[in-house]
């Protein structure tokens, strides 16, 4: 035996088992890669699958909106508005209903209902033996949304409730005040008010906002001006509804002193846009109003850092989560800054 020979290795042979651990290194981490990939993914996706991107349905809102507001406008150009009644409202006032509301809801609801099948959807009006065949899906990738908002959200259909009113201020719409009319999209992502369009169809403009994320080129440079720099005034300017006055004036001019200026106007979303350029100081409601009114209104606001809340002293949070049409409380409040101040004003008149 010779014990002092020497072991030669193999190096062919030892590359090939270098060669077979790495290879089972890769594998395992591999396989360990896709798994949690894998398990993330099914973790994200609710049971059914259907999920929204928030970005690509406010591209479909404001399609939806602007191309509603061509079938208000065209219907007001000739004429042909074939006016009749819902009844009344809760304060005995006309509630009137035209072809343009019609028609503008037909294609609103039905192009986004097309493009998001699984969301809900709340419109003003309704409608029957309408064949949808002919309405184009809107569309969820316009070139203004992604040339300006680079970032998304991606929420359970589940819990998006969307709110269309397909002709804000139809009273004033019968009597050609044009410049009070709006087509309005809004959304809501657990009752919150996230995403808001509204478009006005006789100018025509088109004011969006997503809070969160960004707003249409005309609110940015309203947020850089007078809007922004609004403050305490010794003669508050308060805007309220023309055709659904209640006792607005009276609580306004109560809350605020005699040097109050009350501004009529039509329209809860026009109302909204005059707080948020700054040609008013506040929008008070004191009688009923239904959601569709405020939910875009809303989200635009708080893009913009304003605030809206219901004048109760218990709860001042509104939820647009359920289909539950009107506003249950004793009246609303929209400002885009110094809310405590008229907020607490106006609740020392509602206490009992």
């Amino acid at each position: 035996m010779n014990m002092g020979s020497s072991i030669q290795i193999n190096k062919t042979g030892l590359f090939f088992l270098i060669f077979v651990v790495g290879l089972i290194i890769f594998f395992y981490h591999t396989s360990s890669s896709t798994s949690s990939a894998r398990d993330e993914k099914i973790s994200f996706e609710p049971p059914d699958g259907k999920v929204v991107s928030l970005k690509e349905l406010l591209s479909a809102a404001i399609d939806a909106a602007v191309r509603g507001g061509n079938e208000v406008r065209q219907v007001r150009d000739a004429a042909s508005l074939h006016e009749l009644s819902k009844g009344e409202t809760k304060e005995g006032a006309n509630d009137p209903v035209t072809d343009g509301d019609y028609k503008s809801h037909i294609v609103m609801y039905y192009s986004l209902k097309k493009s998001f099948p699984s969301i809900k959807i709340v419109s003003e009006e309704h409608d029957s033996k309408i064949d949808p065949a002919t309405i184009e899906p809107a569309e969820r990738k316009l070139r203004e949304i992604d040339d300006n908002i680079s970032s998304d959200e991606i929420v359970y259909s589940k819990d998006i409730t969307v709110w269309i009113d397909p002709l804000d201020a139809t009273q004033e719409y019968t009597e050609d005040l044009r410049q009070y009319v709006t087509t309005m999209v809004g959304v809501a992502v657990k009752g919150v008010p996230v995403l808001g369009v509204v478009h006005s169809p006789f100018i025509p403009i088109t004011y969006w906002g997503w809070v969160g994320h960004g707003l249409s080129a005309n609110l940015k440079t309203i947020k850089k001006g007078s809007a922004a720099e609004l403050v305490p005034s010794s003669s508050p300017r308060i805007i309220v509804s023309r055709s659904h006055k209640g006792t607005v004036a009276e609580v306004a001019l109560q809350a605020f002193g005699d040097k109050t200026q009350v501004i009529h106007a039509g329209g809860a979303g026009y109302k909204i846009l005059e707080v948020i350029q700054g040609r008013a100081d506040a929008y008070v409601h004191t009688t009923a109003i239904k959601k569709w009114d405020l939910c875009a209104g809303h989200a635009i606001l708080s893009a913009m850092g304003g605030t809206l809340t219901t004048l109760s002293p218990v709860s001042n949070i509104i939820s647009y989560g359920d289909s539950t049409q009107f506003l249950n409380s004793n009246g609303l409040l929209a400002t885009i800054r110094d809310h405590e101040y008229y907020l607490k004003k106006l609740q020392a008149l509602r206490k009992p």
